[in-house]
């Protein structure tokens, strides 16, 4: 640790002489030791970190540039070289904007630059206050472009403590985390909640790689992994009965987890998957199962300090659309069309866009989003139960609903389909069943 906040308060002192007070400086970087030194010396020089998504392709991540005004990119060239990004980086210059490449930092730093980093490592370089920015993280959202959200430290502590209170975390754990750091999950729960908690942490460069993360958890043994149901699945295709055998638990989230996922992990390794429930814009994690509170069908309780309402839908019963407040919930959006400029949430109060139903002891099931409802007959429909119902039954393809116009019954659903020669008779059979 005292290696790790000394190279951060060198590289503070680099990023402090760059760039203004309260700039953001954009991250192009793998779940690596040197993510974590460069997020931590931002923060000490009172910067903001905005996490690049070098996954969504060229166009987006300049997008993304332009929309938070970057003049600075902070990357690596072996990461470049290893990842094949160099199309991505040529379209970053070309935008103008200019790459700082960390090796080359690193070799500069002077003797006497080391010697202030290790007297001088308790002690950031600029102060902040809570309520300042700390991250921006880039979400699509349904507009296409980019957009960011603005977290402060303020959001991402308090939701590092809100998991911390209702997970049974402690320095004895060790946490594997796959997923990037340019995603909240990542970020606040796979690389921020253990550094604060003491939790050992051992980052993996890309969720993708199906063979190689069970062999590399096999040498790590941890006890907590976060994770997606899709990836899930394709590690456990690979994995063999002991690679995850020292999981006590996987946190999942991003999409529902399906009950073969949950069975299989705990058949096979031993393990609970747990679901939970987020969004980029509340730091991310709302609500979650834990291994003393679960109850199958939902995303588990709501954390502690967050306040929500539900407004009433059109044709749903139960439950309503899903707003949020809280010390977790972001500052506001940066948009392309004001570049640069905090768009505040003007209330406090974040619209999710999420149907959801809460019962009595306060757990919460996701019925779908307000945009992927078809209303056909009067019936409201989730395009999302769809999908996970022809997933079930075809669990080797990719599927996608969607809802048109149709004049007899208001709207009818099309399902897109990778499915070679797709039988509806099956279909309707198997949601029967």
């Amino acid at each position: 640790i005292g290696g790790m906040l000394i190279g951060a308060r060198v590289l503070a002192k680099r990023f402090a002489a760059m760039s203004k007070r309260g700039e953001a400086m954009g991250v192009l970087l793998p779940n690596a030791n040197g993510v974590v030194v460069t997020i931590l010396g931002l923060q000490s020089a009172g910067r903001v970190a905005a996490m690049l998504n070098y996954s969504a392709g060229a166009s987006s991540a300049v997008s993304a540039i332009n929309t938070a005004k970057i003049r600075t990119v902070l990357s690596s060239r072996v990461f470049v070289e290893k990842a094949e990004l160099q199309p991505l980086v040529d379209a970053i210059e070309a935008n103008g904007t200019k790459i700082v490449w960390l090796e080359d930092v690193r070799n500069s730093v002077s003797t006497v630059e080391k010697l202030a980093g290790a007297l001088q490592w308790t002690r950031p370089v600029a102060q902040v206050k809570s309520s300042d920015p700390a991250v921006i993280l880039f979400t699509s959202g349904s507009e296409g472009a980019p957009k960011g959200v603005v977290l402060s430290h303020r959001n991402i502590h308090a939701n590092a403590a809100q998991a911390e209170s209702r997970f049974s975390i402690s320095v004895e754990d060790t946490l594997f985390n796959v997923l990037p750091v340019f995603h909240s999950f990542g970020l606040t729960g796979g690389t921020v909640l253990p550094l604060l908690y003491g939790v050992r942490l051992f980052l993996y460069p890309s969720p993708l790689h199906y063979k190689l993360i069970p062999a590399a958890a096999a040498k790590a043994r941890p006890s907590i992994m976060f994770g997606t149901d899709t990836f899930l699945m394709g590690y456990a295709r690979t994995a063999k009965d002991t690679d995850f055998e020292s999981l006590r638990f996987v946190v999942a989230g991003a999409e529902a987890v399906k009950e073969q996922t949950r069975e299989l992990y705990r058949d096979r390794f031993g393990c609970r998957v747990l679901e939970g429930y987020g969004m980029t814009e509340a730091s991310p994690v709302v609500a979650a199962n834990t291994c003393t509170q679960e109850r199958p069908g939902t995303v588990g309780r709501l954390f502690p300090g967050i306040s929500v309402r539900l407004e009433p839908v059109e044709g749903i019963d139960k439950g309503g659309r899903l707003w949020l407040s809280g010390p977790n919930v972001m500052l506001g959006y940066l948009k392309s069309d004001r570049p640069g400029e905090l768009q505040p949430l003007s209330d406090g109060w974040h619209d999710t866009g999420d149907i959801v139903a809460i019962d009595r002891e306060g757990y919460m099931a996701v019925r779908g989003r307000a945009k992927r409802f078809a209303k056909i007959a009067g019936e409201m429909v989730s395009l999302g139960a769809v999908e996970m119902l022809v997933q079930s039954l075809w669990p080797e393809d990719r599927h996608a609903a969607v809802s048109v116009p149709d004049r007899r019954k208001g709207e009818r659903i099309v399902l897109a389909t990778t499915r070679q020669d797709p039988d509806k008779k099956e279909i309707l059979d198997f949601g029967k069943r």
